[in-house]
Formats: C-alpha cells, structure tokens, sequence
C-alpha cells in the first residue's frame, strides 16, 4: 500500500495539472451530493392517538392524522415548502424589493453589446422595436401578462406572445412579460434597459419601468383575428348602451372574426356583435354578463359568413377577446401593518392558490403564506417571501389545522373542496408539480392507497378543528366560488375590510384563471377510489356535514353524494 501512495505522489508531481483537475472533479461531485440530499426529502406523515370530543362530530372515526402538521414541520416541508421564521434568503440584487436599482449585472454598454447580439439571433421571428417607458398604471402594451423570476428568457416571452397571437412581446425588470397589439408609450435611451433576464444573463429584459419590445414578425394573422378569442354567449342590449359599450363600427359585411378583431385593435376584452354593428367595452355594472338569453335570440346570420350568427340589434352575441382588462391587475403590499390577522385556510389540494389570485385581484393587495413556495414567488405572488406575521399582506395561505395554529388568527376564510376531487388534486401536486399530473405507475402502485388513508381523515379533521378553534370563520365550498364567482368573492373580500368594487369583481371574473389552473383533472382509464375507500370518505362527508349544520351553516354541497 506504501509503495501504491509513493507511486501516486511521484506521478501527480510529475503532471501538477492532472492532480488538480482530479482533486476539482472531487470537489464538484461531493458538492452535488450535498446539494441532492438537501433538497431530496420527503414531508413525513405521523400519526399520534386523539383523545374523543375532540371536535370530531357524530361518527367519525379514529382520525390518527390530528398531528399531521406537526408531523409536516418537523420534516421541515409542508405543502409547498417549510415553516419559515425569517426571509428565505436575501437578494444580492434586491430585484423583488427595489424596483428601481438595476443591481449588479455589469457595465450598461456590455449588456447593451450582448443584448444586440442575443437579438439579431432572433430576427428570424421577432424584430426588436426599441426601448420604451412603462407605466404600472397604464401599461405601455395592455395584453396579457405573465412574471417569471427564475427562467424568463426572451424566446420564452415571444413565444408565449405569439402563441395568443399579438403583434408586440415586452419584457420588464428582466422577468416580466407583456403581450400587446399596440405601444402606447414613448421611447426610452437603450441605456435604460439594462437588467439581464433571469433566465438567460446574456441577453436584456428591459429594465425598471422600461420594456425591451419586439415586434413578432411570425404572428399569424389567423391568430391574430381569431386568436384565444372565448365565447361569452347571448345578452340582451344593456340600457345607455353608448356608455356601457363606449366603441362602435358599422359593419355592413360583418363576421366573427371582424368584429373581434376591431375590438382588439381598439384594446377592448369585450366584443359584441349586433347584426351589422360591432360594439366594445368592458364589463361593467351596467353591462355585467351575468343574465345569459337563449342563444336562438341571437341565431341571426352574419352577412360576410353565412355559416356564424351575428346577433341582433336587441340580443348582442358577446365575445370576450385577446386583451387583458388591466382595471382589476395593480398589486401592492398594504400600505400601513394589518392589525389582525386573516387566514386563508384551506385543506390541500381544495383550491388555495386559485383563492389567493382571485383576492389578489379583487383586493389589489398581496396574499402571504404561512410556508414559502419559491415556484408561486416566481410566478408574482410576492407576499410569499413574507414571514406570515409581517402584517403586509391582506391574508395568509394555511394548510395548518393544530390548535395552537389556528389560534394564531383573528379571522378565517375557510375553504372545502369536495374530497374526492381534493384528494386527486393533491395527489396530482405532489407527484406532478402545481398544474402537472401523477404518472399512471403513481395511481396504480402503492403511493395512491397509502396516500388516501393518511390524507382522507386530515380532510375531516382540517374542516373541524377550524370550526372548533377558530375565532371568526367564514365558510367558502369551493364549488360554490366556481359556480357564483361574484357573489361569492364579495363575501370574501368583506371579510378582510375591504369595500368590494363591483367593477373590479366584473373584472376578476375575466381574469379568473390565473397561472396555477390545472386543465381539469385528467380521465383515468379506471375509478382510483375503492370501494373500501368510498365508503370511508363518505363517513367523513357526513361528518362535516353535520359539523357544518350544528352551527347553522349550509351543508356539505349536493355534489358531494351520493358516494
């Protein structure tokens, strides 16, 4: 072995270079071994033995999951991520707190070189038009949006710009992306771009309030007519008609796709055809699309397409376009500390993310989070790297259902789902990420059964430690927020103090998808539940149930059964 080691020494000293590649190699790989097993752990679930009268309700089981939390934060995870105590880590850029620092991304002219030498690499589909002001109040380009703080590149923003059919694609504080079919704003000095994109150094994403924008010289004109363009369905004409759809053309040869696309010429989301007269606007108090007519009112044929119907000049056949109504999109933190705090409870899986984007935009004010989820914070959920006590945010994401926990709040908005679809969705999150999906190995293996007897009874129990424990709660079913968005959101909204403007609700109906809507569960070739399975959830339906009725709320809803 002496002999071996002596070799060895004589030889790496003899090819110093050799040596010192090896020993990098070494240190790299020790450092990824690291890195996985930091990152690799699963969220334990732990039983621990519930005394009875504990809340449970009339015959519900033994429910050996009442400690599930505890067990979550012990594992240091929950759903989403870990109970934090502090900020999760500190920016060296201060890009998420600083809006107006460019940070440390190199001199202006060397990120100017590399930005012109990213973008004439893309002429082939995009041409870059310049660098222009923005505003947060009134938007330079007024389509969609999305925000991407770890990956957003220049590709991915045209891509997606494209893909909805607009002319424009801007990117902002190098990752923010913006859709348009017009600029509406003055140019900017190419030196006030300078932030690099996040997910790409090479190349500029704009800068603070400035939009590096190109112009997509591949949008289709078929997608631009048509585009993502949803059928609303038919409406009577509105009483003030000019005032509630304010735009108008006569259209003597007028079709779908015309009329659409005038509208969205003219930056409006909503496009109403009346025989031969287009008509745009917004959806108001005065127009609110809530009172659908038979669509046979407006079965009046188009002239320029014989094959659509146009509507009538008393039924208005409605579409909603491609332009995003930016009425109900400004988000801030609260402007002076919240002196209570509100819980967004909700078992996982039952809608959380959903609820938190609908209050987001109906309040204007940042949700918080009791974990951190570093993929929602990327995605403009600011308030998540909040510590949940900051009092910035108007309410706080909570899975939690300890008593301790929920004592933490002055007030609830309690959220239930269905079990049967929470319990897939959750499934779907943990095995597929926020909108993916379980491998079909996940549902047929062992992971499944198991899953269900560990989460089943904490769906029960979530439900009736909060009705138990906490101080003010508010009852919000998941189906019933689907079904009656308006009504329902006003409920939540007054509860967290804030007065409801029923033109910004109309607003967030249109806006109400968000980025976290998993496209519907996806068709199983088989029924996941056994019988075995149904009938103990059924158990703990009923048991909610009658939670919910003892304190003279409505029940579970007619959906839930028969099971």
């Amino acid at each position: 072995m002496a002999k071996l080691l002596v070799k060895l020494q004589r030889y790496f000293r003899r090819k110093p270079v050799r040596f010192f590649t090896l020993l990098a190699l070494y240190l790299a790989a020790g450092s990824l071994v690291f890195l996985h097993s930091g990152f690799s752990g699963e969220p334990t679930v732990t039983g621990s033995q519930r005394s009875p009268g504990a809340g449970e309700g009339p015959g519900l089981p033994y429910l050996g999951v009442m400690e599930l939390s505890r067990g979550f934060k012990a594992a240091g995870t929950m759903v989403g991520g870990g109970r934090r105590h502090g900020p999760w880590f500190k920016s060296t850029s201060k890009e998420p707190v600083e809006r107006g620092k460019a940070g440390d991304y190199g001199s202006t002219r060397s990120r100017a070189l590399r930005g012109r030498s990213g973008r004439e690499k893309e002429e082939d589909r995009a041409r870059y038009v310049g660098c222009y002001e923005d505003n947060t109040r009134r938007r330079t380009l007024r389509g969609v949006s999305f925000f991407d703080y770890k990956k957003m590149t220049v590709f991915r923003c045209q891509d997606n710009c494209a893909e909805r059919g607009y002319l424009y694609a801007g990117l902002e504080f190098g990752a923010e992306c913006y859709c348009g079919h017009k600029i509406q704003a003055a140019n900017a000095s190419e030196s006030e771009c300078n932030m690099a994109c996040k997910g790409e150094r090479s190349n500029t994403c704009g800068g603070a309030n400035r939009l590096s924008i190109y112009r997509l010289e591949l949008a289709q004109e078929s997608a631009r007519r048509y585009g993502s363009a949803i059928f609303r369905g038919c409406f009577r004409r509105p009483d003030n008609i000019s005032i509630a759809l304010p735009a108008s053309r006569l259209m003597l040869n007028m079709s779908v796709d015309k009329c659409v696309d005038f509208c969205t010429e003219k930056e409006y989301p909503l496009s109403a055809l009346a025989g031969t007269v287009c008509r745009c606007g917004f959806p108001t108090t005065l127009f609110t699309l809530h009172e659908r007519e038979d669509e046979q009112l407006c079965a009046q044929k188009c002239a320029g397409e014989e094959f659509e119907s146009c509507g009538t000049a008393e039924y208005l056949l409605v579409y909603q376009t491609q332009v995003q109504d930016n009425r109900c999109m400004d988000r801030r933190f609260l402007p002076t500390r919240a002196k209570q705090l509100v819980a967004l409870a909700s078992f996982p899986g039952a809608g959380n993310t959903w609820a938190r984007h609908l209050i987001e935009l109906a309040t204007g004010f940042y949700t918080g989070s009791y974990y951190f989820d570093g993929s929602l914070y990327n995605k403009g959920f600011k308030g998540e790297r909040d510590h949940w006590r900051s009092g910035r945010t108007i309410c706080i994401k909570t899975h939690e259902s300890g008593q301790k926990e929920i004592e933490s709040f002055d007030s609830a908005i309690l959220l239930i789902r269905n079990p049967y679809k929470a319990l897939m969705a959750e499934f779907n999150r943990k095995y597929g990420g926020h909108i993916g999906f379980a491998a079909h190995a996940h549902w047929k293996g062992r992971e499944w059964p198991e899953f269900v007897a560990n989460y089943a009874p904490w769906w029960a129990t979530h439900t009736l430690d909060w009705l138990r424990y906490g101080k003010k709660v508010l009852v919000v079913h998941f189906e019933d927020l689907k079904r009656d968005l308006f009504v329902q959101l006003q409920r939540m909204v007054g509860l967290l103090g804030i007065a409801a403007c029923p033109d910004r609700l109309l607003c967030v109906e249109g806006q109400k998808d968000g980025n976290f809507k998993r496209s519907g569960l996806r068709k199983l070739e088989y029924d996941p539940y056994t019988p075995e399975m149904r009938k103990t959830i059924s158990g703990y339906i009923r048991t909610v149930d009658a939670a919910l009725k003892l304190r003279n709320l409505s029940g579970v809803p007619d959906d839930y059964y028969p099971r």
